[in-house]
């Protein structure tokens, strides 16, 4: 990120707050303002992502949504004196990297909100840098329950850690469960074995799909734990085949997992693969091939975005953008994320006067608390821990090379 140097022609300050028809300003408590075209204020919102390697399809399309939700903002005149500026910074799937770059994010003091990351594991290394900054973060992808509801959480002992910390996907609460029912009520499938690749997302998917999966009457005839960057399963996929299972629930990423799938089935083992939203990539089926990759499903979050009359002008506006990338399973909620935190700007602003004020972070973080739009994915708002109201799920199934909607709906229904 560049460093910028203001040259300040005029300033208007009343009672401590900045003006938006100011040419240029910066405060140091996170009220940031810069000028833009027209005399406007400029505010930042800030991308992390995973821009490069294995995982860049799902990230490009998170940085693409939220360009587009920055660009509509601005061609909308949406917030009356501002204009909005997407900074993405790339962090390759990489705590540490997520973590240098929630550093970067909280030094501009133009930006007031960040969407991201991709990867729960990443999240876990960012927000405490956010929460101390007073900084909103929006996740259009996170569905670790702990990251918003504590390590207790599956016990009850539900505690938010970080106030400033918000996603727009369900959790793995739901996930994982949503998938056990589907897997044995209508798959019929009873004897699972069941793999992860020791990360914070895949590790906690795996551990809720088996506690429902048991519980519904299922049995898990192995467990395995693997190095996703190796690419060789070959141990792994012969103890899947000897064990007898039906099925392989995977916790973990596409990457690693279309390799697997394959492995498995050249092995012989006659099983379908499943796994959660990390999954839902053609990326997917590319690496596991066509073939192996029949019949597999992945469940994701919310309804298929193609199906809603809310997703409508997005996908309209996405192909009109011209983006190289497809939006890939997260584009709707990164285009949601982006506006929550637009939202909250307008609300900050308007409830101020027309002024940004010198505490707009804080101010930010509590208005993105209390948003409440139909977005893109339907219903846009956060409960008491942070988490999207919107708990729906979609199973889908690989069918003719392409995954395929099979099943909406929510946990237990």
């Amino acid at each position: 990120m560049r460093n910028r140097s203001l040259l300040i022609l005029t300033t208007a300050v009343t009672a401590g707050a900045l003006t938006l028809t100011a040419c240029g300003s910066r405060d140091d408590k996170g009220g940031a303002a810069e000028n833009g075209d027209g005399g406007n204020v400029t505010v930042t919102i800030g991308l992390d992502a995973p821009l490069t390697g294995e995982l860049s399809a799902l990230g490009l399309g998170i940085k693409n949504s939220a360009d587009l939700a920055v660009k509509t903002a601005n061609k909308k005149a949406y917030v009356k004196g501002v204009t909005f500026k997407l900074e993405s910074l790339d962090d390759q799937a990489q705590p540490s990297a997520g973590q240098q770059n929630a550093t970067k994010f909280v030094a501009d003091k133009t930006v007031l909100g960040v969407v991201g990351p991709l990867n729960s594991g990443v999240a876990e290394a960012m927000q405490k840098v956010f929460d101390d900054a007073k900084l909103a973060q929006v996740s259009p992808a996170n569905t670790n329950p702990a990251l918003s509801q504590g390590v207790k959480w599956a016990s009850g002992d539900k505690k938010r850690g970080y106030k400033s910390y918000f996603r727009t996907a369900t959790t793995d609460a739901i996930q994982g469960p949503f998938a056990a029912q589907y897997v044995f009520n209508e798959a019929k499938k009873t004897k699972a074995f069941i793999i992860d690749d020791k990360k914070t997302y895949g590790a906690g998917l795996a551990g809720t799909f088996k506690g429902e999966f048991e519980k519904l009457g299922g049995k898990v005839l192995g467990t395995e734990h693997i190095n996703p960057d190796t690419k060789d399963f070959s141990a792994v996929a012969t103890k899947v085949k000897t064990s007898g299972a039906d099925v392989v629930y995977y916790g973990g990423e596409y990457p690693a997992a279309g390799p697997l799938a394959k492995q498995i089935k050249e092995a012989g083992a006659k099983v379908v693969v499943v796994g959660g939203d990390a999954l839902f990539s053609p990326e997917y089926v590319k690496l596991a091939g066509a073939t192996a990759a029949e019949g597999d499903f992945a469940t994701s979050v919310g309804a298929p975005i193609e199906s809603l009359a809310s997703a409508k002008d997005f996908l309209a506006d996405y192909k009109t953008g011209g983006y190289k990338e497809a939006y890939e399973a997260y584009g709707g909620y990164s285009y949601d994320s982006t506006w929550a935190i637009i939202e909250a700007v307008k609300k900050v602003v308007d409830g101020n006067g027309g002024k940004l004020p010198d505490d707009a972070r804080a101010k930010v973080v509590e208005a993105v608390q209390g948003v409440s739009f139909e977005g893109v994915s339907g219903k846009v708002s956060f409960d008491e821990f942070g988490d999207t109201t919107n708990k729906q799920l979609t199973v889908y199934k690989v069918e003719g090379g392409a995954f395929k909607p099979v099943k909406s709906g929510t946990f237990g229904g």
